[in-house]
């Protein structure tokens, strides 16, 4: 039989939301783990310089920022591995959690897996993934130094990439399908005004051409119908998130299972409780208004408080 090791809260994800609730989680003395499929600090790793986080002044750069929050959680004791989460059930009041290493038991468990990149769906995007077609400035950018790359949606993250890009090369392009950006005014100004940055505003990518790495893109203006050749090196792709909730299909209780909105992000009360007991979710996967490091942070240290206070109510250590 394999071996099970229990927790008191087990955390699957180790973005700003998961890293500070264990460190909250931590800290009040519960046994916490963490699970993180990649890199601690989840899509902040991705971050330039994080320029909004309060007292968080001059900027810190998103890998730094998350090594500080790694390191600061695991000082007050929690746990941090490297695997994916391959299952998560409820039997009774206690949640297993199945990994490639073994299986994992908590009364409470909170799900902070995030958003992953949202993709155009045209011809030559799955085919030039990695060879030209990237969702990550940060990671792929470097690559294009000195080259014609394109930025495709108009929101914080394609200007805030852009911006990334624009320091590695004079040939950014923004393709934006509307008008006007949907990004704050602080980050379109900012690449609106750029010398390195064009943008082509109700233009939309049909189709990724080239050879042995991408070469062109077709667009097609929204107004007139008419396509172009669009020639480039490379294509960063922002055009939004898809909610990571894969791991909710084994979780019911009761007949109950945990509530999605009608764009698949999980529904919270305001203590970050779901609707199936003992699961709390924080973080980009949560719906809510405004996704931001800020905001994660703010629903990990409240995800923590509320399931130490379901812990200790089901264990008979409630204080009134």
């Amino acid at each position: 039989m394999e071996q099970q090791q229990h927790y008191d809260y087990i955390i699957i994800g180790g973005g700003a939301a998961g890293l500070t609730s264990a460190l909250y989680a931590a800290r009040s003395g519960l046994k916490t783990l963490v699970f993180e499929e990649a890199l601690a600090g989840g899509q902040a790793q991705n971050i330039l310089e994080l320029e909004n986080y309060p007292a968080l002044f001059p900027p810190l750069k998103g890998s730094e920022f998350s090594a500080q929050m790694e390191n600061q959680a695991k000082s007050f004791g929690a746990e941090i591995r490297q695997n994916t989460v391959q299952s998560l059930k409820k039997t009774g009041d206690d949640f297993s959690v199945t990994t490639g290493a073994g299986v994992c038991i908590a009364p409470a468990v909170l799900l902070a897996s995030g958003a992953s990149p949202r993709h155009l769906g045209v011809p030559g995007e799955t085919e030039f993934a990695g060879r030209g077609v990237s969702y990550c400035a940060t990671c792929d950018g470097p690559f294009f130094r000195k080259k014609r790359v394109a930025v495709i949606g108009g929101g914080n993250s394609a200007c805030d990439e852009a911006l990334y890009l624009a320091a590695l090369t004079e040939n950014v392009t923004i393709i934006h399908r509307k008008n006007s950006f949907r990004a704050a005014k602080s980050s379109a100004d900012r690449a609106l005004n750029h010398p390195n940055i064009t943008v082509q505003f109700d233009a939309i990518v049909t189709a990724i051409q080239g050879g042995a790495k991408v070469e062109s893109l077709t667009l097609e203006n929204r107004k007139t119908g008419g396509k172009t050749l669009f020639p480039v090196d490379g294509v960063f792709i922002f055009i939004g998130q898809n909610p990571r909730t894969e791991l909710l299909a084994g979780i019911h209780d009761r007949g109950r299972a945990a509530e999605i909105d009608n764009a698949g992000y999980i529904v919270t009360g305001e203590n970050m409780e779901t609707s199936v007991p003992g699961l709390y979710c924080a973080g980009d996967v949560r719906a809510k208004s405004l996704r931001q490091v800020i905001t994660a942070a703010s629903d990990g240290a409240i995800a923590a408080h509320s399931a130490g206070n379901y812990i200790r109510e089901l264990r008979g250590h409630v204080y009134r």
